[in-house]
């Protein structure tokens, strides 16, 4: 994952000096109950002030006063910032007070910790970070902090962003540019309106008393709805080059012609080896896979966070040679080998993650926070994660799909949306022949094939240590007590992007048993394992990003002796979230088969829908739950 450099730490919030004699250090409960219930720390003061002395250089003044209430607040006091040969840190200070408002330490520059700003994945990095080191003996404490720092660099101009997350409330915050030069910014408001947020002046923005905000599943993400003040200048300048943004499309130009040009020389022996490769390739395509799998297994990721801004790759001969690189390096040595057989191919820059987040299409900046490579192909594009060595051709599900990215071409970027994978893509399929014996233990032979989103083939499970791969199956089958995993055997086939899983296992008691009966759940190896929480009051809409489908089918062998009494009717739920249904079949000659279909629909709905969407939640859980009587025949 690319990791682009925060000069400015994760936030930066300033405050003028003359409120530090005004600010009461002291906290109460009625204090926290204003901010509400959930609130982990308070942010009690909090203004910025950014001076933008050219294009080339800006001073930021901050000075940030928070209670901490327990210790998962902690993390909010926020006193730190990272350095590098652009950003000298002029003041560095900070205050600790305790619950009555008494000082308990002041903390100058030089008590602070200066490390190696590493983000754990980085074999080398260039940015490094001061902070304080407080370990918290009593709760509520406060911190105040003050900090001046000074950027050679305009590339990243911190945003505002009043609220900093979830449990934090605050009691006031403000934001204040002055621009020292002629250069335009752009700026970009969102979600003022719903907090009462006051524009008081040209780039300066005063917001007070917002409660703490508790996340709520399937919530969008915070940023989607927090209030947010975003800033870019016109011209700015990452280390030394001068850029241009006045749109998306100089932007991405200007990322080809400073950052990418002269970034793609390969030795001659390469060349020759990669052509010899792809010499009997009927298309493009057939010449693309055989440079993806070339690349997977001569490299490996390590992030190598160095160089203009963290944004501009190394150069593809030094990763040749070195075979490795961080997501720039190698999306950028991939095109490299792609452009010597002739495959067309772009640089794209974009926010990976599980969830999913956008590009603001309205509002160019230096945004995203990994890097891939994308195949034109027809009016479609195929999508390339070039980090892994383990996924395949293509696939992108659950890192990069269903969002927009910038398209770095020669004429400029382009916001182009990546694949998106249907509900019917999203299979999961278990099949199992299940033999229960009278005591109610059982043998089964189970077969699980995923596809799309829901496809296990890149989770490296094949290299885990056989005891890890155990565990997965009685983790994943945890209802079943005393569960042992006899064999199990994985099929990954890259090119269909299905993976088989066959497994053997077995259970001395399952079914409970009452006198002559046997109650058996039918539905053994894919239950529902989570019902999303109450909420007395839902304030959020309901998103679900990603649809996928449950098919299970089981034929049970009753072992002779054992009869059906009574069986669960066929039950089938639609709602507009997805369907479910269930049904279980006697075939004779001590047979049953069990048939399970779950659907989920992607979608965004309103609040109010989130209690007949746990509803749903619910009902699945009873009904596979449900369970088959089975009655011992007795003998003369």
């Amino acid at each position: 994952m690319m990791y682009l450099k925060s000069y400015l730490g994760i936030f930066i919030l300033c405050l003028t000096t003359n409120v530090f004699a005004q600010t009461n250090f002291s906290s109460n409960i009625l204090e926290k109950a204003t901010i509400g219930k959930n609130a982990n720390a308070l942010v009690k003061t909090n203004e910025v002030e950014i001076h933008i002395q050219a294009y080339n250089k800006m001073l930021v003044k901050s000075h940030r006063t928070v209670t901490i209430y327990n210790e998962t607040g902690d993390s909010k006091g926020q006193a730190y910032e990272y350095y590098d040969e652009t950003t000298k840190i002029k003041t560095l200070e900070a205050t600790v007070y305790n619950a009555k408002g008494e000082k308990i330490k002041r903390y100058k520059e030089k008590d602070f910790l200066d490390v190696a700003a590493v983000d754990g994945i980085s074999i080398y990095n260039d940015n490094r970070v001061k902070y304080l080191k407080y370990a918290a003996i009593d709760y509520p404490y406060t911190i105040d902090y003050i900090s001046e720092v000074e950027h050679k660099m305009t590339a990243f101009i911190p945003s505002w962003s009043p609220l900093e997350g979830h449990y934090t409330g605050v009691k006031k915050s403000s934001y204040q540019i002055f621009n020292e030069t002629d250069i335009p910014l752009a700026v970009k408001e969102e979600h003022l309106e719903d907090y009462n947020i006051k524009k008081v002046g040209d780039y300066h923005y005063v917001a007070e008393d917002l409660l703490a905000i508790k996340p709520e599943a399937l919530s969008p993400e915070f940023h989607a709805y927090a209030p947010r003040v975003k800033v870019a200048m016109q011209t700015f300048d990452m280390k030394g080059i001068q850029g241009v943004n006045t749109s998306w499309n100089d932007f991405g130009k200007w990322m080809y012609n400073n950052l990418l040009v002269d970034t793609r020389t390969l030795p001659e022996s390469v060349k020759t080896e990669i052509k010899a490769l792809t010499k009997d390739a009927s298309s493009d395509i057939e010449k693309a896979k055989i440079v993806y799998e070339y690349l997977q297994v001569k490299t490996r990721y390590i992030s190598v966070q160095v160089g203009i801004g963290g944004w501009k790759p190394m150069l593809a001969e030094d990763v040749d040679r070195l075979s490795y690189g961080d997501c720039k390096g190698l999306s950028n040595y991939t095109k490299a080998l792609l452009d010597v057989v002739g495959v067309p191919s772009y640089y794209a820059v974009i926010y990976g993650g599980k969830n999913i987040r956008n590009f603001d299409r309205e509002f160019s900046a230096t945004e995203g926070n990994h890097a891939v490579l994308t195949i034109p192909n027809g009016d479609n594009y195929i999508w390339l994660e070039c980090t892994s060595q383990k996924t395949p051709f293509g696939y992108v599900a659950n890192f990069t799909d269903d969002r927009d990215a910038l398209v770095i071409t020669p004429e400029g970027g382009k916001i182009i949306h990546t694949t998106v994978y249907e509900t019917s893509e999203n299979v999961l399929a278990t099949s199992a022949e299940i033999n229960l014996n009278l005591k109610g233990g059982f043998s089964s032979q189970v077969e699980m094939k995923s596809y799309g989103s829901q496809y296990r083939g890149s989770d490296g499970l094949e290299e885990d240590p056989e005891k890890d791969q155990k565990l997965r199956f009685k983790n994943m089958w945890d209802n079943v007590n005393d569960l042992v995993v006899e064999s199990f055997q994985f099929t990954n086939d890259k090119n269909e992007v299905v993976f088989t899983e066959n497994v053997k296992v077995s259970a001395k008691l399952y079914a409970s048993k009452t006198g002559n009966r046997l109650l058996l759940v039918p539905n053994i190896f894919n239950k529902l394992s989570h019902i999303p929480p109450r909420y007395s009051k839902r304030t959020m809409s309901v998103e679900i990003d990603r649809g996928f489908l449950d098919q299970d089918e089981y034929v049970f062998h009753l072992e002779k002796g054992l009869q059906v009494e009574a069986l669960q009717p066929p039950i089938s739920i639609e709602t507009k979230f997805g369907s479910y249904a269930i049904s279980i079949e006697d075939l004779g000659d001590g047979k049953l088969r069990y048939k399970r279909k779950l659907k989920l629909e992607k979608g965004t709905y309103p609040k109010e829908d989130y209690k007949a969407y746990r509803d749903f939640w619910v009902s699945i859980s009873k009904y596979d739950n449900s369970k088959v009587v089975l009655q011992t025949k007795t003998t003369n």
